[in-house]
């Protein structure tokens, strides 16, 4: 059975399923390619009659440096969003806006994990998701073109939120933004942003990373891209390349990024791309933004898993084989005091050493002095943890997500988690205070403050007690997470 909509640019058509009605592949902007290559993006062109929205749009180029076997690009019309609601003619529902991680290089809105399903009908909400383009195409910092194309995507779908939400049963006076990894960078970066400003009113940020760049190490970055190319890295030059072939370059640097030291600790990340502090899109980094009170209006759940790197371990082919040089090479680039952190972990083996220290500073404390930062400005943050095990990878990245969404079979469910019934148990958790924080305010536990720091530990018996991580707590308490430079 189908059921019509009225957009701003036109009727879309979706269909009943399982008492929802889901649209798929709506138009947020305009296909950025020819002369819209690398420019910020356009409203979307109007339509005459009822546009299909049965079918997901097609992902924005992929890179295959993290996950090999990633959907091709099989169109141009990237920017597009989804919706799945209870009742297109409810009116005043929640609204929980989704946007994907991916190390800002991989990512798309068709991914069967981020289905809302479950969501929608559990929760009683409109959950909307969407494209946002990805690695250069995105974030690649080019002569000529704005910066942080990926982060103006996601306010110019955020906009097409705002003024067409009420059509599908939404109240657009009632936004909560909710994203993982990169997703989470996202949406710290929109809490800082000027142009976001009155597009949300809630934010939950799973995993936040605290890789921003500097313009010059943006720069650098982009200019070895585009001589892998054979360009400069000019929009005019880079946008003759075809979207596939420059991805090729792309992918060719993500797998050497050990050659570059001039890029500092980025060199031993996954991924060349992150937002750029660039002074106009995003005018100084989250944490900065925050302490001065950016979002103070904005309540926000932020929380990291445990073991946050231990699958970017396992990815690597790494498990079990770390040697104490690793682990000290990994503590001289991304700890505040290398002889500290042995100290505060005596017993620790150079693995685990390794995991501690990489989780700490592409996590772990990005994420807790995001909580601290905005309770520090007089707004109001609930922190979590999540601690269960699932498998042998621990509370590993991205485990939050199956279990936040409640699709707990195929794809990133398969690979993380073994015990499905305790899943499923957990889910049943996780997910109402997510949906309840969209609804009402209140995710079931209290808000995070300097002198308790509450948080709430996700795990077969959940608990609510101070900050379970205190030893790397106090290791970074002097630390200021800044934009990334470039070290020559």
């Amino acid at each position: 059975m189908t059921v019509e909509v009225f957009t701003a640019y036109g009727a879309v058509r979706g269909a009943r399923e399982d008492g929802l009605a889901v649209f798929r592949g709506i138009p947020f902007a305009r296909p950025p390619v020819g002369s819209l290559r690398f420019a910020a993006p356009e409203p979307p062109e109007r339509w005459e009659g009822s546009r299909p929205a049965a079918a997901f749009g097609p992902a924005p180029p992929q890179s295959s440096a993290l996950a090999p076997g990633m959907p091709q690009t099989t169109g141009d019309d990237w920017l597009t969003c989804n919706v799945w609601t209870p009742d297109p003619g409810a009116g005043g529902l929640p609204v929980m806006v989704w946007i994907y991680g991916g190390a800002y290089i991989i990512g798309h809105s068709s991914d069967p994990g981020y289905d809302g399903a479950v969501l929608s009908r559990g929760g009683g909400v409109v959950v909307v998701t969407f494209n946002y383009r990805v690695a250069m195409e995105g974030f690649g910092q080019i002569e000529g073109a704005p910066a942080n194309r990926g982060l103006l995507d996601q306010v110019a779908a955020l906009t097409w939120v705002h003024d067409n939400i009420a059509a599908f049963g939404g109240d657009p006076d009632n936004v909560t933004v909710f994203g993982e990894s990169a997703g989470a960078g996202s949406i710290a970066a929109l809490l800082a942003m000027p142009r976001a400003s009155g597009l949300f009113h809630r934010a939950i940020a799973q995993s936040v990373p605290g890789t921003f760049f500097s313009p010059a190490l943006a720069d650098d970055v982009s200019a070895v891209i585009a001589a892998k190319a054979g360009v400069r890295p000019v929009r005019q030059a880079l946008a003759e390349i075809p979207p596939a072939r420059l991805m090729e370059s792309v992918d060719a640097v993500a797998a050497t990024m050990a050659r570059y030291p001039q890029w500092g600790p980025v060199a031993m990340t996954p991924t060349p791309f992150s937002p750029v502090v660039d002074g106009d899109v995003l005018p100084r980094t989250p944490w900065a933004a925050l302490a001065a009170g950016s979002a103070r209006d904005i309540p926000l759940i932020t929380g990291h898993n445990r073991d946050e790197y231990r699958l970017f371990i396992a990815m690597g082919g790494l498990l079990g084989k770390i040697t104490d040089e690793q682990a000290t090479t990994a503590l001289c680039t991304f700890a505040p005091d290398p002889t500290a952190y042995r100290d505060a972990y005596p017993d620790a083996r150079a693995e685990t050493l390794y995991e501690l220290v990489h989780s700490d500073w592409l996590f772990r404390m990005p994420t807790l002095h995001l909580a601290e930062a905005q309770a520090g400005a007089g707004g109001r943050v609930h922190l979590y943890e999540l601690a269960w095990s699932a498998n042998g990878l621990g509370a590993c990245h991205a485990l939050d997500i199956p279990l936040v969404w409640g699709n707990l079979a195929g794809g990133l469910a398969d690979l993380l988690i073994s015990d499905r019934t305790a899943a499923e148990q957990l889910s049943a958790r996780i997910r109402p205070a997510w949906t309840g924080f969209a609804t009402s305010d209140d995710p079931g536990w209290p808000a995070y403050e300097p002198s308790q720091r509450l948080t709430h530990i996700f795990d077969t018996s959940p608990t609510i007690a101070p900050y379970p991580e205190e030893a790397s707590r106090r290791l970074w308490a002097d630390h200021t997470f800044t934009a990334l430079s470039l070290t020559r």
